[in-house]
């Protein structure tokens, strides 16, 4: 009953919504068998194919119209697909921004905290004499220059070009320093691998955080000891690393989910940014095992 090419109409909604909800390709597929079928059966001559001067203007404009549909809805769907990647990307970066965030705020409090306790310490030490005045404030400013080595090296880009193994070495090097711990050795043995700049620092801040608490708890009334960290390959793209220490171990019965510490809290939290799970082993000594990606998972 419509006039010739109009009974191509009829199609349009099947192409849109079949390439709406089935995607490009269906939506290609129907366009095409949805043309064929209306050139066969309403384009005259009816029952075959047959191209006249108005079955053929009929055909381009069909072509055309199903052509820009599908491009539109393709290019809507490829957007609101990147723009959920992008809410997604945004999210996680959100996350280690604020899990980084609150390591900052943390070491700054431990590390005022410790410069106090430094100071304190001195006061006593000095009394009336001048130049052990001069000789405990110069202790305390090696002390916090060591403190800022390490803020350094955790947040320079420019020492992703180190392996790893020495990148470790140094900053526990810079924590040995910073806390006066001269009896406590800290052993490295890391293969020759490297890891992007994002886990690299993230991983280092778990180090420290871990590093730091065993140099406080581990080790009590200037005990010497050793902390050996050790990183090795355990699966196709897994890797875990070991933090180690020989000291008076963790307390029996220690539930690391349960703890309110923050510390713990921001350690749990590194982790997962890494992909990986944290637990805790006593006696003897206090072991710390991360289980995590080598790499970033694929977008």
């Amino acid at each position: 009953m419509l006039p010739p090419g109009f009974p191509y109409l009829t199609f349009f909604p099947a192409v849109i919504l079949t390439t709406f909800f089935c995607g490009l390709r269906p939506g290609i597929t129907c366009a095409v068998l949805s043309g064929l079928s209306a050139w066969y059966f309403f384009l005259p001559p009816s029952d075959g194919f047959i191209v006249s001067a108005q079955s053929g203007l009929a055909l381009a404009f069909y072509v055309f119209i199903v052509a820009v549909d599908i491009a539109l809805i393709h290019i809507m769907h490829t957007t609101s697909a990147r723009l959920r990647h992008e809410r997604a990307v945004t999210a996680g970066l959100y996350e280690q921004q604020r899990t980084m965030f609150q390591e900052l705020q943390h070491r700054v409090a431990n590390n005022m905290q410790f410069v106090a306790a430094l100071l304190t310490l001195q006061k006593r030490r000095v009394g009336n004499d001048p130049q052990a005045a001069l000789g405990a404030l110069d202790e305390a400013r090696v002390r916090l220059e060591t403190i800022s080595r390490i803020h350094r090296r955790l947040y320079d880009p420019g020492r992703i070009s180190l392996p790893v193994g020495q990148y470790l070495q140094e900053l526990c090097t810079d924590l040995l320093k910073a806390t006066g711990a001269r009896n406590i050795v800290c052993l490295v043995d890391v293969p020759p691998v490297r890891f992007d700049l994002t886990r690299l620092t993230t991983l280092s801040l778990l180090v420290v955080e871990v590093v730091t608490n065993a140099l406080k708890h581990a080790f009590p009334d200037g005990a010497g000891g050793t902390i050996t960290i050790r990183l090795e390959a355990t699966a196709p793209e897994r890797m875990t690393l070991t933090i180690a220490d020989d000291g008076r171990g963790i307390p029996a019965g220690f539930d690391p989910e349960a703890s309110r510490s923050l510390g713990m809290r921001i350690a749990q939290g590194l982790a997962s940014q890494l992909d990986g799970t944290l637990a805790y082993a006593g006696g003897p000594g206090t072991v710390v095992r991360l289980d995590f990606a080598a790499a970033a998972p694929a977008a």
